[in-house]
């Protein structure tokens, strides 16, 4: 499989006209996903669902950003959920009383929408933007290299959440089988995830190239790009609150820490009090995830009680090729 060739296809999509879509489409190398009706393309060196390539291309041809939007980019089942409901708490603590926030009847995810699975979803009509308020809060799995180029050039700032390889393995299988009731999935078993993730064919991944494309990012513009480990922000959640809201320009103040109100933000967005909510218990942020499904654990070494020593062997290897040579490192218990 000549994957250069693909890449130059898709560096090449801008010339694409619209009826070519479907033929440059149906031409991209494909693999099986774990969702059983959808596969995953190779569409610039990362794969997706097949589904998702034509609003990814929509995404890169039409958005324009806004020197002061905030986008979270993520691996899925990185922490990307409690991102959101932070960062939404953050941004918006002064336009309403925690007490009353959007948050309480509303799942994350509809809070601060994704590129790819929401806002470009209609093929047919783009979704006007430009009545959201500033700051306008986004979110994509997209690798930082595919992101539109007027995110890269202008003075919007970019939250990136890393978690441990092995952590995001389990819960992604775990989140397959809650799924499976739902949707009509292919049944695969733990050792499948991990083989497919050693491989580099898991959903927007290579996981490695996601994960050093937004690290190198963070390294040479740290203006830009905010980068965030999971475990750090568990095993500190405050200091690392306060980092991300002093990036995204809304610091808190003196007055506001003699009031605990960053302790209130945080007790609010637990994932035991998350999950504890009626909006979160009921309905479906997308037809085959219920919005349950999206808090189970949370937890920082749960890999331990699933992963075999052998599988674990395995990913450290790769982890310490691909990613420990440029000082991406993670604790690894084995």
């Amino acid at each position: 499989m000549d994957h250069s060739i693909t890449q130059q296809g898709s560096n090449e999509l801008c010339d694409v006209q619209d009826q070519d879509q479907e033929l440059f489409l149906s031409k991209l190398p494909k693999t099986k996903g774990w969702l059983g009706s959808s596969d995953l393309s190779l569409y610039q060196n990362f794969w997706c669902p097949s589904t998702l390539v034509p609003n990814i291309i929509s995404f890169q041809k039409h958005f324009q950003a806004h020197d002061q939007d905030i986008i979270l980019a993520s691996k899925p089942k990185s922490g990307t959920t409690w991102l959101k409901a932070l960062l939404f708490t953050i941004v918006n603590r002064t336009n309403s009383n925690l007490s009353d926030t959007p948050l309480l009847n509303s799942n994350p995810h509809e809070l601060v929408p994704f590129f790819e699975f929401t806002l470009y979803a209609n093929n047919n009509e783009l979704p006007n933007l430009s009545d959201i308020p500033s700051p306008r809060l986004f979110s994509t799995h997209i690798p930082y290299a595919s992101l539109p180029e007027s995110m890269k050039d202008s003075k919007s700032r970019i939250v990136y959440i890393c978690r441990n390889p092995l952590d995001i393995i389990v819960s992604h299988w775990h989140f397959a089988t809650q799924a499976d009731g739902v949707h009509s999935c292919s049944k695969w078993t733990l050792e499948e995830f991990v083989d497919v993730y050693c491989k580099g064919e898991e959903i927007f991944g290579p996981f490695w190239n996601h994960m050093l494309g937004y690290w190198k990012q963070s390294l040479e513009n740290p203006q830009k790009v905010l980068f965030l480990k999971y475990e750090d922000l568990k095993k500190d959640t405050k200091t690392q609150v306060k980092r991300l809201a002093e990036f995204v320009g809304f610091p808190f103040s003196l007055e506001e820490e003699n009031k605990d109100i960053v302790e209130d933000i945080l007790k609010l967005c637990s994932l035991r009090n998350l999950k504890d909510l009626e909006v979160n218990k009921h309905g479906k942020f997308m037809p085959y995830f219920d919005n349950k499904s999206y808090f189970r654990k949370g937890q920082v070494g749960d890999w331990a009680n699933h992963l075999t020593k052998a599988m674990v062997k395995r990913l450290e290897k790769l982890i310490r090729e691909k990613l420990s040579a440029y000082g991406l490192t993670f604790e690894l218990v084995i």
